[in-house]
C-alpha cells in the first residue's frame, strides 16, 4: 500500500490518498484496547536510496516481527526524496507483505520523513529503526512494552547504558560520547544516547510533541527527547546490542555540525519560555522536571566554570576529530580552539561570572583573546612536541595530549577570568 504524504496535523483526522483512493487516518490516540483492523505498533523505517539494502532489511524486519511480536503491527517505509530504484523496491515489498506500506516525500531529511509517518498514522505507538538495522532486533519488544502499558511516553535504545554491547570504531564511539556529554551540559539532558536508531514514542505524545520539534534532519531525535524531558514525560532505555554498519554514507562532519547548530537553537528556545512545555506534560499527565540551580560564591563560580570547561572540551574534542583529516592537526587545533574559545568566554561571562548586558563586553572579549592565545600555544606546542618526537602519533596520543594541555590552560584561564577579564564586573554583578 503507497502513500503519498501526509499533512501534519495532529488532532485532525488527515485525509492521505492511497493507490488512487483516499484513507481517512484517525489522529493518534493514546494506548488502550486493542482496535479491529488498526495495529498497536508503527515501525518506521526512514530511507534515502536505499535500493541495495531496503530489501533485505525490511523482509528481516517483517519476519521477525511476525514470528515473535505479540501485538498486531505496521512497517512504514518512508522515502524521503530518493532518487535511485529505492521508491520501487519500497512497492515491490508493499505488494509482497501485507503489513508493509509506503509513504513518498518529495523533500530530503530524516525528520520530516518521521514526523509525515508519524502524524498519518493510526497506531497509538509508533516506533522507527535506521534501514541497516544496526539494533539488535531482540531489543524491540522490550523498546515498545512499557509504551504499550502507558509505564512511559517515549523509549529509546541506548548503547551508551550499562549492559549495552558495540561493536564500532574508536572515532565513532568518542564522537557519540563527547556529544551525548555536550547535551547533559548544554541542554541538562538525562537520557543517555540520543542518536541511536532506535526509539518508540506514545501517539498521544508524539501529537503534543511534533508541532514542536523544529528539525527536518539528524537532529530531531535529540531535540524530541529533549523536548519531552523537559515537560516531564517518562522516557525509558532499554541497552542494546549495536553493530555499526561499515557502508554507512552519513556526512559525519556536516551532520556533527547541524546538530552543534540545532543544540544552540534549542538552548535559546529553551531559555526564552516561549515553549508550553509545561502545559504539555499537563495534558499528558505529568508533571514537569524540577531543576536544581547551582551555588553561588567562588565555589559556585568554580563549580561553574568546571561544567561549562567539560562541554567546551567535549566540543573542542569533537570538531578536532572532525577536522583533523581535512585540515591537518595544527589546523583543526587552531579551528576548534577559536569556536569553543568564544563559545566559552560568552557562557562564562554570564553563567560563571554573572555578568549581564553590553557594558564592557568588548574590552572582556579582547583580553580573552589572550587567553585564547594562551590556550593555542599549550596545545600547538604540545602538538608540535609530540610530532617532533614521534614522527607520526596516532590520533589518540594526539588526542591524550591535547587533552593534558587543556586541563592546565583551564586551570590559567580561571585564575585570569577571576582576576583580570572579569575583575570587578564579576564582584558587582554577583556581590561578592
Amino acid at each position: 500500500m503507497v502513500l503519498t504524504d501526509p499533512l501534519s496535523l495532529a488532532g485532525l483526522d488527515l485525509a492521505v490518498p492511497v493507490a488512487g483512493s483516499t484513507r481517512v487516518v484517525p489522529a493518534p490516540s493514546a494506548a488502550g484496547p486493542p482496535v479491529e483492523g488498526v495495529p498497536t505498533l508503527d515501525v518506521v523505517v526512514p530511507v534515502h536510496n536505499e535500493q541495495r539494502d531496503l530489501g533485505p532489511s525490511v523482509r528481516r524486519l517483517h519476519a521477525y516481527l511476525e514470528q515473535t511480536f505479540p501485538y498486531p503491527f505496521r512497517i512504514t517505509i518512508a522515502d524521503n526524496a530518493s532518487t535511485d530504484a529505492t521508491p520501487a523496491v519500497a512497492a515491490e515489498l508493499a505488494a509482497e507483505l501485507h503489513q508493509v506500506e509506503v509513504l513518498r516525500l518529495e523533500q530530503k531529511g530524516r525528520g520530516r520523513a518521521l514526523r509525515a509517518a508519524w502524524s498519518a498514522s493510526d497506531a497509538p505507538v509508533l516506533a522507527y529503526c535506521d534501514v541497516d538495522l544496526s539494533t539488535d532486533l531482540a531489543a524491540l519488544l522490550p523498546l515498545v512494552a512499557p509504551l504499550v502499558s502507558g509505564h512511559s511516553d517515549l523509549a529509546i535504545g541506548t548503547r551508551l547504558g550499562r549492559g549495552s554491547r558495540v561493536a564500532r570504531g574508536m572515532k565513532r564511539e568518542l564522537i557519540s560520547r563527547c556529544y551525548n556529554l555536550i547535551l547533559r551540559g548544554a541542554l541538562g539532558a538525562g537520557f543517555s544516547d540520543a542518536q541511536c536508531g532506535f526509539k518508540a514514542i506514545r501517539a498521544d505524545a508524539a501529537a503534543e510533541l511534533l508541532p514542536l520539534v523544529q528539525d527536518p534532519g539528524w537532529f530531531f531525535d535529540t531535540e524530541l527527547l529533549v523536548l519531552a524531558e523537559r515537560a516531564g514525560l517518562r522516557i525509558h532505555e532499554v541497552p542494546v546490542d549495536w553493530v555499526d554498519d561499515p557502508d554507512s554514507r552519513v556526512d559525519i562532519v556536516a551532520t556533527a555540525l547541524a546538530d552543534l547548530r540545532g543544540v544552540l537553537r534549542l538552548n535559546r528556545s529553551l531559555g526564552s519560555g516561549a515553549l508550553p512545555l509545561g502545559d504539555l506534560g499537563a495534558r499528558l499527565g505529568r508533571a514537569p522536571a524540577r531543576r536544581s540551580g547551582v551555588p553561588v560564591g567562588i565555589g559556585g563560580q568554580l563549580l561553574r566554570f568546571a561544567g561549562i570547561g567539560v562541554i567546551s572540551t567535549a566540543v573542542y574534542l569533537l570538531l578536532y576529530l572532525l577536522l583533523r583529516d581535512p585540515l591537518g592537526a595544527q589546523a583543526a587545533n587552531l579551528g576548534a580552539l577559536l569556536v569553543t574559545a568564544v563559545g566559552n568566554t560568552s557562557a562564562n561571562r554570564a553563567i560563571t561570572f554573572g555578568v549581564q548586558g553590553r557594558r564592557g563586553a568588548l574590552r572582556q572579549h579582547a583580553r580573552a583573546l589572550v587567553l585564547f592565545g594562551l590556550g593555542l600555544a599549550l596545545t600547538g606546542g604540545s602538538l608540535a612536541v609530540l610530532h617532533a618526537v614521534t614522527g607520526d602519533p596516532s590520533w589518540s596520543a594526539e588526542l591524550l595530549v591535547l587533552i593534558t594541555a587543556n586541563l592546565v590552560a583551564s586551570v590559567l584561564r580561571f585564575a585570569l577570568l577571576h582576576t583580570w577579564v572579569f575583575a570587578g564586573r564579576a564582584s558587582e554583578e554577583t556581590g561578592h
